[in-house]
């Protein structure tokens, strides 16, 4: 060794924080194949999110609730507007809408039985409705989509609330996919397309363009329905006070706000990375839209992107929303990327928690697939009742919280009960960082 070697310690080779190894493997990928990256799931990157807000539990200045003896309701009305039929639920947690052809029938009747039995509705997603999904959904939402793949008049009135979407979370302003390989016969007829052929969603609808032709979407889909059921008008979150003070102005029964961490069946990598805004950010300037308008709680907010548990259902109920709906959660309720199928996610090239190539078709568990054999993996009547547990936990989760917070109802939780642990959080929530009672931006403090 050289007396140079001996004065200068050698150091470890570091990594760049701008071309780190993930970013450099999509460089390559990109370069060899002239394709972008289309995948499904949601957002991957870290983002502020319920976890950087805490409640502030009930003890001399609020007094608590006794969990088993005193109650705290959790049923909530949406579509109270217009609607002569509005939608009573038991819980504030509804199943967002995934379609048949990126979801397997099995996994579509399986969703319907578990918020049958919860007490709360289901979605159909893309594609039209599936009689599984009628059948055995007590509660289910008609997504009207600019594709109108799989739409009629005849389904629109066997729904129970119909719901334009504008936009969603994973990809505002965008379009998704649906591979040829999960073009079924059963799919291809649904959608009036040709099997195995690949098919891209719209981004926008084909027949309006703006607030004032949306206002007369609405009105002739409430003429179809004999203003029996309640519209619902779903946005991505990108510009939440005007997205929803326009969606009240042209008729709207219920706003569904979808953030960032939503997810998607397949688009491109760079929308569900790089476009919208995180959950958190939306929700209170679409409440203030509705404070501003005079319409909170007359019109309903129904919050979604990464619900996962009871404390974050509190939290966007404690920011304003009047609901929740679930998707990704949903799914792995029913038992998507189970470890038990963790060798055969590895021959995939993934592994459990990271597999998200549902475009693909070729799910392990039967969810996100149409292929027969591994679709007859997933049991409907068990995985129902995997997802009736998972929202009966959250739910409770939910009433624990709220009792800690003095409160006998969910819809009782308040802004006050909530500090954040971030500078981002308190700012994008407008609650007091934890210890203060200031946040970035609170009115009358200058900063």
């Amino acid at each position: 060794m050289t007396t140079h070697d001996k004065r200068i310690p050698q150091t470890a080779p570091i990594q760049s924080a701008t071309f780190t190894n993930p970013i450099n493997a999509e460089i390559r990928r990109a370069a060899a194949t002239g394709i972008y990256d289309i995948r499904g799931g949601g957002a991957k990157r870290k983002v502020p999110h319920f976890d950087d807000l805490l409640f502030l539990g009930a003890s001399i200045s609020r007094y608590p609730l006794e969990g088993y003896r005193e109650k705290c309701d959790t049923r909530v009305t949406l579509g109270t507007r217009f609607a002569k039929n509005p939608i009573e639920l038991d819980i504030p947690v509804t199943i967002a809408g995934m379609s048949f052809g990126a979801l397997s029938a099995q996994a579509k009747e399986a969703l319907g039985r578990g918020a049958s039995a919860a007490g709360t509705s289901t979605t159909t997603g893309d594609g039209g409705m599936t009689d599984e999904e009628r059948g055995h959904s007590t509660k289910l939402v008609y997504q009207y989509l600019p594709s109108r793949y799989g739409m009629n008049p005849d389904d629109l009135r066997r729904a129970d609330a119909i719901e334009i979407v504008v936009g969603q979370g994973a990809k505002p302003g965008g379009g998704g996919m649906l591979l040829g390989q999960k073009i079924s016969d059963r799919v291809a007829e649904m959608r009036t397309l040709p099997k195995g052929i690949d098919q891209r969603s719209a981004c926008r609808h084909p027949d309006w363009t703006g607030p004032d032709d949306l206002e007369i979407k609405i009105l002739e889909l409430r003429e179809i329905t004999g203003w029996q059921v309640p519209i619902y008008v779903k946005v991505g979150g990108t510009r939440p006070y005007y997205d929803t003070a326009l969606a009240v102005k042209a008729g709207a029964d219920v706003v569904v706000l979808d953030g960032m961490q939503g997810g998607t069946a397949a688009t491109q990598d760079v929308f569900i990375e790089h476009v919208g805004l995180p959950t958190l950010a939306c929700i209170r300037p679409a409440v203030r839209a509705l404070q501003d308008m005079g319409m909170h709680r007359e019109v309903q907010l129904v919050v979604s992107g990464g619900i996962r548990s009871g404390a974050d259902v509190a939290k966007a109920l404690a920011l304003g929303a009047d609901a929740v709906a679930i998707g990704t959660a949903a799914l792995i309720a029913l038992g998507d990327n189970d470890p038990k199928w963790e060798s055969e996610y590895q021959k995939l090239g993934t592994t459990t928690g990271a597999y998200d190539d549902w475009h693909e078709g070729r799910d392990p568990a039967g969810i996100t697939t149409q292929d027969p054999e591994l679709a007859a993996r997933l049991d409907p009547v068990e995985a129902g009742r995997r997802l009736r547990n998972y929202l009966k936990v959250m739910t409770l989760e939910a009433q624990t919280i709220a009792r800690a917070c003095g409160h006998n109802h969910l819809h009782n939780l308040e802004p006050e009960d909530l500090c954040a642990l971030t500078m981002e959080a308190a700012a994008m929530a407008q609650v007091p960082l934890a210890g203060t009672d200031w946040y970035p931006g609170k009115p009358g403090t200058g900063y």
